[in-house]
């Protein structure tokens, strides 16, 4: 404290502190020293609150990324598939909720949850057998029925896991995404044939992004599309496979660059396609 002015020192427990520095066109008393030193220190503690609550949000975000690999590490050449999902999952439900009709189900819990709950769409594949998972071949119908059965067993895992949270979370999405992200929008899809807006809007969305990394990818079963084939599929499809209005989100942000992490996937695709 000096004339005309005085300065606050915040001392935080993670080595973030910070200083305040305040002009004033009078002296500061004896009781207003002590009130600013209670405000000093509540503004300090304030930041410590800031930072454990990111630090719980990371620490959930380890959790939910570390059991998606579970399943994701059995099924091979996949690499970092999840996380490409969850980003342009994001990105696609920003554009919506920017400029299109479905903004008044994009709440701010929507946007915040989305992203982390498309990381489990495929979760329930850690009960499929490995000679389905990994079969270097198109899966035959019996075939087909178990490696479907992945949508329903994710949901009932992420479902029980939702019922100790007080509130919707991302296990409570991410139990809709794991059920409906192979619905259609003609209603041809599985497991339950929804179609249309019965069809949960965050399985909408990462049906998009799914199948769009899943094709310039590479498989067991296949070589990775170039993009711009698989961007055309997306497109031929709208109104049979996805919703139109996904759709049209999806090509306004594929392009962009927040969604930059596919371009180095996909050279490797041109170039095996020129080969």
């Amino acid at each position: 404290f000096s004339h005309g002015s005085f300065t606050l020192f915040l001392t935080t427990r993670f080595e973030r502190d910070a200083v305040v520095y305040v002009r004033t066109d009078h002296d500061v008393s004896l009781m207003d020293r002590h009130l600013l030193e209670v405000f000093a220190s509540n503004i300090a503690a304030g930041f410590d609150t800031v930072e454990l609550f990111d630090q719980l949000k990371a620490a959930q975000l380890a959790t939910v990324v570390a059991l998606a690999d579970v399943a994701e590490h059995r099924d091979t050449d996949t690499g970092g598939h999840v996380m490409r999902v969850a980003r342009s999952t994001q990105a696609i439900a920003n554009e919506l909720q920017r400029a299109g009709p479905y903004r008044d189900q994009i709440t701010p819990l929507f946007l915040e949850l989305v992203g982390t709950a498309s990381i489990l769409h495929d979760v329930g594949k850690v009960s499929t057998p490995d000679q389905i998972l990994r079969k270097p071949a198109r899966l035959d119908a019996a075939e087909q029925v178990v490696m479907q059965r992945h949508a329903a067993t994710g949901a009932v895992m992420l479902s029980r896991a939702a019922k100790m949270a007080a509130s919707p979370s991302y296990l409570s999405l991410g139990a809709e995404v794991a059920m409906h992200h192979h619905e259609r929008w003609d209603g041809k899809g599985y497991p339950k044939g929804l179609a249309g807006t019965d069809i949960p809007l965050a399985a909408r969305i990462v049906s998009v992004s799914d199948v769009f990394d899943a094709l310039i990818s590479r498989r067991p079963y296949k070589d990775p599309w170039p993009r711009e084939e698989a961007i055309d599929f997306i497109k031929t499809n709208s109104g049979s496979l996805f919703d139109p209005v996904v759709v049209e989100a999806f090509l306004s942000v594929v392009d962009a660059e927040a969604l930059g992490f596919w371009e180095e996937l996909t050279k490797p695709a041109a170039e095996a396609s020129a080969a």
